[in-house]
């Protein structure tokens, strides 16, 4: 679906910018103030496995692992308040669902979206799969805290 454009609600991109969010190799979502998702992209598509159908028009919860729920919903309301998110221009990684049920790792940025008179219209998420990274990363906590221990262990004899 290279150059197609994303199908969107009101007050999304058109244009120019419709086709760079199309094409971008990250996910973006752009959720309106009730957390509704209002854009949904191809990459979107390949990286939680809901198609635009499926994701239009459904809460955020369609990604949100049931557990992480509340704490997401506290700092989204929190940010639309604020007309700004707390973590800035910085990216986290964080768990999320895809259409198979599966748990996966994504690195996400946020940032609320505001019109010329200030008011919050929604939140922009781009979103990129971060599973095999994060696997990684945590044998390498492992593997580092096991030598640590070796270490220690070695000193104290």
């Amino acid at each position: 679906m290279q150059g197609s454009e994303p199908t969107t609600g009101s007050g999304a991109p058109s244009g120019l910018e419709a086709l760079l969010v199309a094409q971008l190799s990250e996910a973006a979502i752009f959720a309106d103030r009730d957390g509704v998702i209002r854009l949904w992209n191809d990459s979107a598509v390949a990286i939680f496995g809901f198609s635009r159908e499926e994701a239009l028009g459904r809460s955020l919860d369609l990604i949100i692992p049931e557990r992480l729920r509340p704490a997401h919903w506290q700092g989204y309301h929190r940010a639309i308040a604020r007309g700004a998110t707390q973590h800035g221009r910085r990216s986290a990684i964080t768990r999320a669902l895809t259409g198979t049920g599966e748990t996966i790792y994504v690195d996400m940025s946020f940032a609320v979206i505001c019109d010329s008179h200030g008011g919050a219209l929604g939140s922009l998420a781009i979103a990129r799969e971060a599973t095999e990274r994060y696997r990684q990363d945590k044998a390498l906590r492992e593997r580092l805290a096991t030598l640590e221990q070796a270490a220690a262990d070695r000193a104290g004899s």
